[in-house]
């Protein structure tokens, strides 16, 4: 079923979703300024979650379906423990991650935020992403451009990654299956770069690169929710997001390449099936 929505309905939605999730700051806020965050362990040892993950969650779960009984959720905390992951249909569906960034977050490094993103008809139309204790609010609604609390921003107009800052999770060398890969990814983009960040958060850094602060990322093996609400706000602003294959880019299998614009994207992807084809070292 294709549903079709007017631009004062999707409105709507982007201000609705806008205001709680700013509110949704409060709760942020409250566990983040404690001197100690208590945690659990989830799947591993480096997957954290906080009571503070579940409260975001559940509030905001709450206040859109009340708002868009119609609407599907989801959340990275309500499928913590689900063998499969969910289908995504053309029903409006609300992606929520309510600490993206977790290990910054008890930390108390401020690069974690409250991400949200909003697919009709299995397409990214509104995207939001908030990060409470550095006071920023990133949004974006289709067609409308992105916005740093409230202002306009766009991407950088770089094509060539010896003038780019590129940021790669490099946290994700601690998984042993994708290692190599990783790490051979990393040495050809670092290489080749002006410069490389890695900030913790997946969100962040796609809004990052809408703002103009750095200039590409590329990541896999994340969630729907790492990436759906920083996604849109991405092109939004100006900048490309593809699968790392080069191919279109699929929120529910969201390896990729994140850039400011289509020249660096096309410059990053075979930079990275370079790295894929090195075989003269390995990695233990």
């Amino acid at each position: 079923m294709s549903y079709q929505i007017s631009e004062e309905k999707l409105q709507e939605y982007y201000q609705v979703s806008l205001e709680l999730v700013k509110k949704s700051g409060a709760l942020f806020l409250e566990g983040f300024q404690k001197p100690k965050t208590d945690y659990e362990v989830k799947s591993a040892f480096y997957d954290l979650v906080t009571v503070y993950d579940q409260q975001i969650e559940a509030t905001l779960t709450e206040g859109l379906l009340n708002a868009f009984p119609e609407s599907k959720i989801i959340g990275e905390e309500a499928l913590a423990d689900a063998k499969t992951q969910p289908e995504l249909t053309d029903a409006p569906t609300w992606i929520i991650d309510p600490i993206d960034g977790t290990n910054n977050y008890v930390r108390k490094i401020p690069h974690s935020c409250i991400s949200v993103g909003l697919t009709i008809n299995k397409e990214l139309v509104v995207g939001i992403v908030y990060n409470p204790s550095a006071n920023e609010l990133y949004s974006a609604w289709k067609g409308h451009g992105a916005f740093l609390n409230g202002q306009t921003i766009e991407t950088a107009s770089i094509k060539e990654i010896n003038q780019a800052v590129v940021c790669y999770e490099i946290s994700l060398i601690v998984v042993s299956k994708g290692r190599d890969k990783n790490v051979k990814r990393l040495y050809k983009l670092a290489s080749n770069a002006t410069g490389t960040r890695s900030f913790g958060s997946a969100a962040l850094t796609l809004c990052y690169i809408a703002a103009g602060r750095c200039d590409a990322y590329h990541v896999e093996n994340l969630k729907p929710w790492d990436l759906a609400g920083g996604a849109l706000i991405l092109r939004e602003a100006g900048g490309s997001v593809y699968h790392t294959s080069g191919t279109k880019f699929d929120v529910m299998k969201p390896d990729c390449v994140c850039t400011c614009s289509e020249g660096l994207a096309k410059n990053v992807i075979q930079l990275i099936k370079e790295a894929d084809q090195i075989t003269d070292f390995t990695f233990e």
